[in-house]
C-alpha cells in the first residue's frame, strides 16, 4: 500500500507545481473536521453540536488495516481545519501523507490523548502459563475504554473551541455532554464486571480491547493479539482456548464486528457453548451509520450482550 500512496501523493505534487493557494472555506462557513475512523467522527460530531462538518474517511464496513486512501481523501486531509487520527500503525499512511503535502489545519492523534498501553503477543494464550509474551509496541486502541473515550471527547472539544472561539462555548458544552454520558457508561461496566463472579473473556478472534480489559480488570484469552494479522491460529492455540472453555464452563466464546466468526465456532461448537459479538466500534456498517449508531450506544450493547452471556441465571 505505500508505494501506492505514493505514487498517488507525487501525482498531486506533480499536479500542484505553481504555489499553492489556501484551501477555500466551506460555503456554509463553518469548521472542516476530518477523522479517520469511526469513534474520532463520533466524539467530533458529538462536540459539533451541528457547528462543524465533520467527515469519516473510513468507508463503513471496511477493515482499517486494508484501507488505501483516494486522492480525494488526501485533498480532504491537507485542506480540513483538524485531522484526527489513530496515530498508529493502522493509520501508518498518514504520516506519509502528513510529511508530502502539508495540511492548513490542526492534527489530534487519539493516541496523544491518553496514557498508552504496551501490546504483548502471548501467542494466545495465558501469560501466567505461557511467559511474559513479546512487547510489539504500544496499543492504539484506546478508544475502547469508555473512560478514554471521554478524555478524547474533552480534548476534541477543546481543541475546537481553539479554532473556533466564537462558539467555544458550544463546543465545549458538547463535549462534556458527552464525555459525561461516556463516564456514566464506565461506571455501568465497572458496577457490572464488580457484580458477581463472573468467567473470563475467551474470544475466538483478535483481541484489540487492551485498554477495555486492563480498565475493569478482566481476565481474558484470545485467537491473535491486537490486531494482528493472521487468519488461522495454531493448533495448540484452538486447543489451549476450547480446554479452557471447557474446564471453566465458560458459556460465551466472542467475535467481533466485520469477522467470519469461524474460530469462536469452531472452539465454541467443541466445548459446547454459545458465541457473541462485541464490537469494537473500530468502523460500522452502513446500516449502522444510516441508523445514527453512536460509540455510545454500541457500547451500551455490548453491555447488554455481556448481562446475557455471562451474567449468573
Amino acid at each position: 500500500m505505500k508505494h501506492c500512496l505514493l505514487g498517488i501523493l507525487a501525482c498531486l505534487l506533480l499536479a500542484g507545481c505553481a504555489p499553492a493557494e489556501p484551501p477555500a472555506e466551506a460555503e456554509d462557513g463553518r469548521l472542516q473536521i476530518v477523522a479517520t475512523v469511526f469513534p474520532a467522527y463520533d466524539f467530533a460530531r458529538s462536540c459539533a453540536s451541528g457547528l462543524a462538518n465533520v467527515t469519516l474517511l473510513l468507508p463503513p464496513g471496511m477493515e482499517s488495516h486494508s484501507y488505501e486512501p483516494t486522492p480525494a481523501d488526501i485533498l480532504a486531509v491537507q485542506s480540513c481545519d483538524l485531522f484526527l487520527c489513530l496515530g498508529g500503525e493502522s493509520d501508518a499512511w498518514v504520516d506519509t501523507i502528513l510529511s508530502a503535502v502539508e495540511p492548513s489545519g490542526q492534527v489530534l492523534r487519539m493516541m496523544d490523548c491518553v496514557e498508552l498501553l504496551e501490546e504483548v503477543d502471548h501467542d494466545g494464550h495465558d501469560h501466567e502459563d505461557h511467559g511474559p509474551g513479546e512487547v510489539v509496541g504500544m496499543d492504539e486502541h484506546v478508544w475502547t475504554s469508555p473512560r478514554n473515550a471521554a478524555a478524547i471527547t474533552r480534548a476534541i472539544g477543546e481543541q475546537l473551541a481553539e479554532l473556533d472561539s466564537a462558539h467555544a462555548a458550544a463546543y465545549r458544552s458538547g463535549a462534556e455532554e458527552y464525555a459525561q454520558a461516556l463516564e456514566l457508561l464506565d461506571g455501568e461496566f465497572q458496577d457490572f464486571f464488580a457484580s458477581g463472579d463472573l468467567p473470563p473473556l475467551v474470544f475466538g478472534d483478535r483481541f484489540p480491547l487492551l485498554y477495555f480489559a486492563e480498565r475493569y480488570d478482566l481476565e481474558y484469552y484470545a485467537a491473535f493479539p491486537g490486531c494482528a494479522t493472521q487468519t488461522e491460529p495454531s493448533a495448540a492455540t484452538v486447543a489451549f482456548l476450547t480446554e479452557k472453555v471447557q474446564t471453566e464452563q465458560i458459556p460465551t466464546v466472542w467475535y467481533l464486528e466485520f469477522s467470519n466468526h469461524l474460530v469462536a465456532d469452531s472452539i465454541a461448537e467443541a466445548a459446547g457453548a454459545g458465541t457473541a459479538m462485541f464490537h469494537t466500534c473500530h468502523n460500522v456498517t452502513k446500516a449502522e451509520l444510516d441508523s445514527g449508531a453512536t460509540y455510545l450506544s454500541l457500547m451500551g450493547e455490548n453491555l447488554e450482550r455481556l448481562r446475557q452471556n455471562l451474567a449468573p441465571q
